[in-house]
């Protein structure tokens, strides 16, 4: 009986343990539940617009402070007047103020007109030049001399008064001079026109000229110096000087030097005749100590032609002569 009664309760319970083991595997098979993702998707939306809506809240709050800020400073404009007068100066397109044509009120207190304060310009200062280009000694086949050649002018850029003078002393006496006085007047950047007078002494009877003529530099930086002359009794004469500077180094300049003149008719008085009457070529070899003083050593030939030959021959005197010059040149 016991037996039997054990039996019963070893079967109950392995049918209970079985019950419970099949319940447990049956929970362990069942799937888990999938995640609804779109309903945190709006969930964080929701947040997102939440925060949102705070922000814009505040931006709009700050919109409504700067409205009422404007609107009170428009309002103290309104009742400012000189508040409204600078915001208006102060747009493109304002009223000019009064004195904008006025050439003085904007110069930096510099009133154009006054003695103290005028402005001075390009063509209002003064220059002068004084320019011994040939003071030197001539020793040649007929006789010796001492020769000069200058040059001298004041004035301004555009107008100046010029002075030109050569001439020729030998055994003490002058032999022959020439003096320009003229205007000169600006050409062009490299050149100026001449007008004046001209009066010769010397030997023979003394000659008064009217001048005209051009001076200045050639292409390639030639000097030239073109004068034509009218005397008394139709008497005409042409003069031409060109010379040009060969800079061999910073101190050391050879300078050739041509010179010739022509005659409308003749002045036997002064053993002039028409035609060619007179040239010159000459270099000389200077060196300037400083640019203002050089002295210098060269070699001159000169020559007499046509009807002023014939009567330098008539006259005992050489047409031809060729001289060893030393002289200095200097300017200040």
């Amino acid at each position: 009986m016991r037996r039997q009664q054990l039996t019963s309760l070893l079967a109950l319970t392995w049918l209970i343990l079985f019950g419970i083991s099949a319940v447990a595997w049956a929970d362990a098979d069942k799937p888990e539940p999938e995640m609804d993702h779109s309903k945190m998707q709006m969930e964080a939306e929701s947040s997102d617009m939440q925060e949102m809506d705070h922000s814009q809240m505040q931006m709009d709050d700050e919109s409504q402070d700067m409205a009422t800020m404007d609107h009170s400073q428009m309002q103290m404009g309104d009742e400012n007047p000189e508040m409204q007068e600078m915001s208006q100066g102060s747009m493109q397109g304002g009223p000019a103020p009064d004195n904008a044509r006025d050439p003085h009120a904007y110069s930096g207190g510099y009133t154009i007109g006054t003695k103290e304060q005028r402005l001075v310009l390009a063509d209002e200062y003064n220059f002068n030049l004084f320019l011994v280009d040939r003071l030197e000694v001539a020793n040649g086949s007929g006789n010796n001399s001492i020769n000069y050649g200058l040059q001298a002018w004041f004035g301004r850029d555009y107008n100046r008064l010029v002075l030109k003078a050569e001439g020729s002393v030998a055994s003490g006496s002058l032999e022959e001079a020439s003096t320009e006085l003229l205007w000169g007047r600006a050409l062009s950047t490299f050149w100026d026109t001449q007008l004046g007078i001209r009066y010769d002494n010397g030997e023979g009877p003394n000659r008064s000229w009217l001048a005209f003529g051009v001076q200045g530099l050639a292409p390639y930086w030639f000097e030239l110096n073109i004068t034509g002359y009218v005397g008394q009794q139709g008497r005409i004469a042409l003069g031409m000087e060109a010379e040009y500077e060969i800079i061999i180094t910073q101190k050391l300049i050879l300078q050739p030097r041509i010179e010739t003149t022509f005659y409308g008719k003749d002045d036997p008085s002064l053993g002039i005749g028409s035609g060619l009457a007179e040239a010159s070529a000459g270099i000389r070899l200077r060196y300037e100590i400083r640019r203002e003083f050089a002295p210098y050593i060269g070699l001159e030939w000169a020559g007499k032609f046509g009807k002023t030959a014939d009567l330098a021959r008539a006259a005992g005197q050489d047409t031809k002569d060729t001289r060893v010059v030393a002289g200095l040149r200097f300017w200040f």
